[in-house]
C-alpha cells in the first residue's frame, strides 16, 4: 500500500476477504504437505477474524484506525491485501519471555501487573539495566515503550514520562510494552556493513538441502551399473566366434558357467544395496537382456531363437555405441564417467559448509567469505571422505554469499542485492542508524534504532479516502523524546543522496519500489531539501484523486526537464504545470485562511493534477490501427492509464532525486540510458508468444521511461552517440525484438532532433510511436512485425 494512499470515497467490501478465506480453507484441506496445511489453517483463522470484524462493525477496513477502540499508533496484525484482523501485533497470549519476567519480578503473570511493576523503583532499575547493556530486542515497536519511559525518568524528564504512562496505561493489560531480554551482543552502533541473511539463516538454508534423487541415481548408474554391465558384456563376448563375432557361437564351458554364476550372485548383492536405478531390472533394456540370458544359460536352459536374437542385438549395439570393454575409446569414456561419479554431491558439500559456519557468530553476517568458500581441505577430507581440493559449486556459493557483511554498495556490485526490492529490505537499517544519530545519548540512540527497525516491519494497511500510513513520529514514546533529537539534516541528506545514487545506478531500468520510496521519504523529511517523493499507486483501488505532493513533484520535474527530449517525447507542457501549481497554491492559501483546523476536515487533493492526468490518459493511444492482442478493458486498466500519466509527469522521483537531492550516478547518464535499454530489450523478448504479454509490456514501458529520462540529461552530442548505440544493441537481439522496438526508437530519434508526436502519439505516418505501458484496447508492442512481413502485410 502506498504511504499516502491517493484514493477517495471508497469503502472496502468483504468479497476479497471471502475469496482469501476460501483459498486458505482449500489449501488447509487438500495440500499434501503438513506444514503448508498448518500455515493455511492459521491464515484461514485470521481471515475469519477479518470477516467477523467487518460484519459486527469492529473493523473499519480502509481506515488508518481500522480496529475499534485502538488508536492509530497500535501496531495491527495485517493479512494479505492490507486487511487488519482486529488483533494487535503486540497483543494475544503472554509471550514466554513475559511469563519468565513475571516469575523473576514475583508478580502475577499478567501484562497489567508487569506494567505496574515497571513503574516501581525495582522495575525501573531493571529497565535501566537493559538500557545500559543494550541486550534486548524490540520485535514490535510497543516493546520499546517502557524503556523510553525509564530513559525519561533517569534523565529528569518526569513530566514527559508521566504523560507517556498516561497514554499507555489504558492498554497496559492488552499490549506488551516490555522489551525482550537478549543474551546476544548489542547491535553495533553506526556500522555501515549490512547483510541479507545471518549465519544462522544461512545454516538453515543449507540444512534444508537434500540429496538430489536424479543426480544420485545417475551417480549410481555411472559408479555401479555401467561397470557391472561392462563385466557382463565382456563375459558374453568370450562366447563370440565366426566371421560376424556373434555371441554363443562357441559353447560355454564349465569355467565360463561358474564365472557367470558368480556374476549373478554379485548382481543380487548389488541390487539389494543400490536401489536408486531401475533400468537393470527392465527385461527390455540391454543390461536386463544380458543378465536374463545369463540366468537361463547358467541354469542349463537353452535360449530360444527370440531370446538369442535379443541377446545378440544387445551385445552388438553396446559394442557399436561404446566400443569393446578395454579398448581405448571405451576406457576413456569410463574414465570420464568415473571422474563424474566421484564428484562430491551438493548435499555432501553443503554439510561441509554447515561445519564451517558452526564456528562463526550466528546472528551476524560474514565479513570475509574466503575461508568459508575455500576448497575442501585435507582435514575435511579425512573427516568426510570428500576429496581435498574439491570446489564448491555456484549454487552453494550463492547461498553463502547471501551472508556477506559489507557496505550496501558492495552488496549491489557483487550481485548479493539483485534488485531494488531487495535493496529496500536492507535500507531500513541504514536509515535507522542515520535517523537516530541525532540523539546524543548512546542508550537512547540504541533504543530508537531498535524501535525504528521494528516499526519498519509494520505491515501497511489498505487505506482509502486519501488517508496515509502511520509514521514513526506518531508513536507516543517517539514523540516523548522528540526534544532530545539534535540537528541531523546533513547526515540525512548525505545518506539520501548515497542511496538515491545507488538505486538509480544499480537498477537503472526499474522504478523505485514503494518500500524504498518510504525509506527515502523519511530521509527527505529529515534533510529539509524540499524533496517530494511519491509512491506507485494501486490501480485496483485508485479513485481519480492525487495528493498535492504529486503536483509539487511534477513542478520539480519541469524545473529540470523543461525543453528536454523527455518533455517532447511525452508531450508535456511543464510551463502549464507550473501555472497550475501556482493557481492551486493560491486557492489553498485562501481556503486555509477561512477553514477550521479541527480533525475531520478531510485530506487535501490536487484536482487540477488529477484532471490533467485523466485528460492525458484519454488522449493517449496505445493501440492504433494494426495493433495486436487485447488488454484488460476493465476499470483497473483505465485507472492504470491515469496513474501512468502521473508517473510520466513526475518522472516517478527521478527528477526530484536529481534536482533536489543532487544525485549524480557514475559513470554517467549515458551509461544508465544504455543499461535501461538493455532492460527494455530483455523484457520485450519475453513478449514473444506470450499469451498474456501486457504486464511485461507495462514493465518495458517503465524501463523505457527511465531510458528517456537518462538520455535527456545527456548533452546533445552524447545523445546522438547513445541513440546510435541503442540501434546497434537492438540489432544484436532477435528480429522480433528489434522490430517491435523500431517505432519507439524512431520516436526517440524524432524528439532528440527537436520533433514532436501527433496528438495520438505517432509520427512519420505511424513509423514512430510513443511507448506507453497501460492500455485498455491492445498494444502495438504485442505485434510481431516478422509475422506481419511473412504474411505480406
Amino acid at each position: 500500500m502506498n504511504d499516502d494512499a491517493e484514493q477517495q470515497h471508497l469503502t472496502a467490501a468483504p468479497g476479497y476477504a471471502r475469496g482469501q478465506l476460501a483459498k486458505a480453507f482449500a489449501t488447509a484441506l487438500t495440500h499434501e504437505d503438513a506444514d503448508t496445511r498448518r500455515r493455511a489453517e492459521g491464515r484461514a483463522q485470521r481471515w475469519r477474524a477479518v470477516l467477523a470484524g467487518m460484519a459486527d462493525g469492529l473493523l473499519s477496513i480502509g481506515s488508518r484506525t481500522p480496529v475499534a477502540g485502538l488508536p492509530a499508533w497500535v501496531t495491527p496484525e495485517v493479512v494479505h491485501g492490507g486487511f487488519a484482523t482486529g488483533t494487535p501485533s503486540a497483543g494475544g497470549p503472554l509471550q514466554p519471555y513475559e511469563t519468565r519476567l513475571a516469575e523473576q519480578f514475583g508478580v502475577p503473570a499478567g501484562r497489567r501487573a508487569l506494567f505496574a511493576h515497571c513503574l516501581t523503583e525495582t522495575g525501573l532499575t531493571w529497565l535501566w539495566s537493559q538500557l545500559n547493556s543494550g541486550r534486548y530486542e524490540v520485535a514490535v515497536p510497543e516493546e520499546g515503550a517502557l524503556l523510553t519511559m525509564a530513559w525519561l525518568v533517569r534523565h529528569g524528564e518526569t513530566a514527559d514520562a508521566l504523560d507517556l504512562v498516561a497514554e499507555l496505561e489504558p492498554f497496559a493489560g492488552q499490549l506488551r510494552f516490555l522489551p525482550r531480554p537478549s543474551t546476544g551482543r548489542p547491535a553495533p552502533d553506526g556500522t555501515d556493513a549490512l547483510y541479507r541473511r545471518s549465519v544462522s539463516d544461512t545454516v538453515d538454508r543449507l540444512v534444508l538441502r537434500r540429496p538430489n534423487a536424479a543426480v544420485e541415481t545417475q551417480r549410481e548408474a555411472l559408479a555401479v551399473w555401467q561397470p557391472f554391465g561392462d563385466e557382463l558384456l565382456t563375459h558374453w563376448l568370450e562366447t563370440a566366434g565366426g566371421e560376424d563375432g556373434r555371441v554363443l557361437e562357441l559353447a560355454p564351458d564349465e569355467t565360463w558357467l561358474g564365472r557367470g554364476a558368480a556374476l549373478l550372485s554379485r548382481y543380487r548383492l548389488l541390487a539389494e544395496e543400490h536401489t536408486l536405478c531401475g533400468k537393470h531390472r527392465n527385461p527390455k533394456e540391454n543390461l536386463g537382456i544380458l543378465r536374463g540370458a545369463l540366468e537361463e544359460t547358467v541354469a542349463g536352459r537353452p535360449l530360444d531363437a527370440r531370446r538369442l536374437g535379443l541377446l545378440r542385438h544387445a551385445v552388438a549395439s553396446m559394442v557399436r555405441r561404446r566400443g569393446v570393454p578395454g579398448s581405448a575409446p571405451h576406457a576413456e569414456l569410463r574414465r570420464v564417467q568415473r571422474a563424474q561419479a566421484a564428484l562430491p554431491s551438493h548435499y555432501a558439500l553443503a554439510q561441509v559448509l554447515v561445519g564451517r559456519l558452526a564456528g562463526l557468530p550466528q546472528e551476524s553476517g560474514i565479513a570475509d567469505l574466503a575461508p568459508v568458500l575455500a576448497p575442501v581441505s585435507e582435514p575435511e577430507e579425512r573427516e568426510t571422505g570428500l576429496p581435498a581440493g574439491a570446489q564448491l559449486p555456484p549454487a552453494l556459493r550463492r547461498v553463502v554469499e547471501g551472508a556477506l557483511s559489507a557496505p550496501v554498495a558492495t552488496l549491489v556490485e557483487r550481485g548479493v542485492v539483485p534488485s531494488a526490492e531487495v535493496l529496500a529490505e536492507l535500507v531500513p537499517r541504514l536509515v535507522a542508524d542515520t535517523a537516530t544519530r541525532a540523539y546524543d545519548d548512546k542508550a537512547l540512540r540504541t533504543l530508537m534504532a531498535a524501535n525504528y527497525r521494528a516499526f519498519r516491519n509494520r505491515r501497511s494497511l489498505l487505506l482509502l479516502n486519501l488517508e496515509r500510513q502511520v509514521r514513526i513520529e506518531e508513536l507516543p514514546w517517539v514523540r516523548a523524546v522528540a526534544a532530545q533529537r539534535g540537528d541531523g539534516t546533513a547526515e540525512a541528506a548525505l545518506l539520501l543522496r548515497q542511496l538515491g545514487e545507488l538505486a538509480v545506478r544499480g537498477f537503472p531500468g526499474t522504478i523505485l519500489p514503494n518500500p524504498l520510496v518510504r525509506e527515502l521519504g523519511v530521509l527527505a523529511r529529515q534533510s529539509d531539501l524540499g524533496a517530494q517523493l511519491v509512491e506507485e499507486l494501486a490501480a485496483d483501488i485508485f479513485m481519480d484523486a492525487f495528493g498535492p505532493k504529486f503536483l509539487v513533484a511534477a513542478g520539480i520535474a519541469g524545473e529540470l526537464l523543461g525543453g528536454s527530449p523527455y518533455e517532447r517525447y511525452y508531450g508535456i507542457d511543464y510551463a502549464a504545470i507550473r501555472d497550475l501549481a501556482i493557481a492551486e497554491a493560491t486557492v489553498e492559501a485562501r481556503e486555509a485562511a477561512g477553514r477550521s483546523h479541527e480533525a475531520g476536515t478531510g485530506a487535501r487533493t490536487s484536482p487540477g493534477f488529477a484532471r490533467l492526468c485523466a485528460e492525458r490518459a484519454a488522449a493517449a493511444s496505445s493501440a492504433p490501427a494494426g495493433s495486436s492482442g487485447s488488454s484488460s478493458g476493465s476499470w483497473v486498466a483505465a485507472n492504470g492509464k491515469v496513474i501512468e500519466q502521473a508517473q510520466i509527469l513526475t518522472t516517478h522521483n527521478l527528477a526530484t532525486l536529481v534536482h533536489r537531492v543532487g544525485i549524480a550516478p557514475e559513470p554517467g547518464w549515458a551509461d544508465l540510458a544504455r543499461r535501461s535499454f538493455g532492460t527494455v530489450c530483455r523484457l520485450t523478448a519475453r513478449v514473444h508468444r506470450n499469451p498474456w504479454p501486457f504486464p511485461t509490456i507495462k514493465d518495458a514501458a517503465y524501463a523505457w521511461r527511465q531510458l528517456v529520462f537518462h538520455l535527456s540529461l545527456c548533452p546533445p552530442a552524447e545523445q546522438r552517440r547513445v541513440l546510435a548505440d541503442l540501434d546497434a544493441e537492438a540489432a544484436r537481439h532477435a528480429a522480433h525484438v528489434a522490430g517491435r522496438l523500431a517505432p519507439a526508437l524512431a520516436g526517440l530519434r524524432l524528439v532528440a532532433d527537436g520533433g514532436t508526436f501527433a496528438p495520438d502519439g505517432t509520427a512519420d505516418e505511424g513509423r514512430a510511436r510513443r511507448l506507453l505501458g497501460w492500455t485498455t484496447d491492445g498494444h502495438w508492442l504485442a505485434t510481431d512485425p516478422t509475422d506481419v512481413e511473412a504474411n505480406g502485410s
